[in-house]
């Protein structure tokens, strides 16, 4: 029987380079269109202020398309358009002409994008969207390019040097095209009155919406919380508060009307252990509790709940009624994921190396994008 070999290992190409000079290539590209961005701000015109006013009296829905790079910025802003409160959908340039023009209809806007304006695909549909009657926005280099005389709003970006080395990459032009989506969405969200509730409707699977949704959607029910009154022993407190499962980390102290009084939290029995303080567990607990406890009103937003949890570094925060009756907690276990992330300390500054670095022989080329 024949003996089939391993293939061998593939060493890991060695960088041609060092880590300074990649670093001063990102940061060329980065600088790169960062000024793109820069000059987009003072080529801004009426031209973005008729496309708001465009979307702001759609009837239907926005459909955003686009071929290639471009095609994706689109779905993206496409994305960015449905979270914001505009209905939008992405119709792809070469499935239009396969049944996908259907999804046009009367009362609809198209967003077309493409930085030459004449690409083949795009340019293909606007016989079909001017039969349809349906208005035409561009965002491409110019307004008298196909895409541009077509449209009944062009948003200009200008003659772009994209910031691949070849000139040939769509990237300065995809990052404007994105920037300018970006701020016809928000704009017109603006204009629209959404709001933080608006926003949480559309999100509610992702931690955006779970931190503008409400306190009693994640806490912990009374049920399943641990509640003693104040007056009892920590000794009793303690058998009397056991819980199936993953308790939490705290016991709500109440009196006699039920009203929230203090916190006795699993580090407060901990102190006592280490002190051997055995005495003290016969003690009533309102003694040894936390009084006045951090809490959050049943009706507040999550987020208020994350902001308490991460600047006062507690654990449990108890969620009250009007009448300062206990409902529920919330356990930074549960929201973890939602608390902001540590400052990063400041990294050593590392050298920008030389200001050109070549691998190639020197080309250029122009964007076909």
């Amino acid at each position: 029987m024949a003996m089939i070999s391993a293939a061998p290992r593939r060493r890991p190409r060695e960088l041609p380079i060092t880590d300074n000079e990649t670093l001063t290539l990102g940061r060329q590209i980065l600088a790169a269109e960062t000024r793109v961005l820069a000059g987009m701000i003072g080529k801004l015109d009426g031209s973005f202020a008729a496309a708001v006013r465009r979307l702001h009296g759609l009837q239907g829905n926005l459909i955003v398309t686009g071929m290639g790079k471009a095609g994706l910025i689109a779905q993206k802003l496409t994305a960015t358009f449905a979270s914001t409160g505009t209905r939008a959908h992405f119709l792809h340039p070469a499935e239009a002409f396969h049944g996908d023009l259907g999804r046009v209809q009367s009362g609809d806007v198209v967003l077309a994008l493409s930085q030459s304006g004449e690409t083949g695909e795009v340019v293909q549909l606007l016989p079909s969207l001017k039969e349809f009657g349906v208005p035409l926005i561009a965002i491409t280099a110019s307004a008298r390019n196909t895409l541009g005389r077509a449209a009944d709003v062009t948003i200009e970006l200008g003659q772009l040097d994209e910031a691949c080395w070849l000139g040939l990459a769509p990237s300065s032009s995809t990052t404007a095209m994105l920037a300018i989506g970006d701020a016809l969405a928000l704009v017109l969200s603006r204009v629209h009155g959404f709001q933080p509730e608006d926003f949480a409707r559309f999100h509610p699977g992702g931690s955006l919406g779970r931190k503008l949704s409400h306190v009693e959607d994640h806490m912990r029910t009374l049920e399943d919380c641990r509640v003693a009154r104040a007056d009892q022993t920590v000794r009793q407190v303690l058998v009397d508060c056991t819980k199936p499962g993953r308790r939490t980390g705290a016991i709500m102290l109440t009196d006699s009307a039920g009203v929230l009084v203090g916190l006795f939290t699993d580090s407060d029995l901990a102190k006592l252990i280490e002190r051997r303080n055995d005495t003290a567990l016969d003690q009533p607990v309102r003694d040894l509790m936390v009084t006045h406890p951090q809490t959050v009103q049943q009706g507040s937003k999550l987020s208020v709940a994350i902001e308490i949890l991460a600047e006062r570094k507690i654990s449990e925060l108890p969620i009250v009624d009007q009448s300062g009756k206990p409902t529920g907690l919330i356990d930074v276990t549960d929201v973890v994921s939602l608390l902001p992330e540590p400052p990063v300390e400041d990294l050593p500054p590392i050298s920008d190396g030389p200001a050109t670095i070549r691998l190639f022989p020197d080309s250029a080329g122009e964007s076909p994008s």
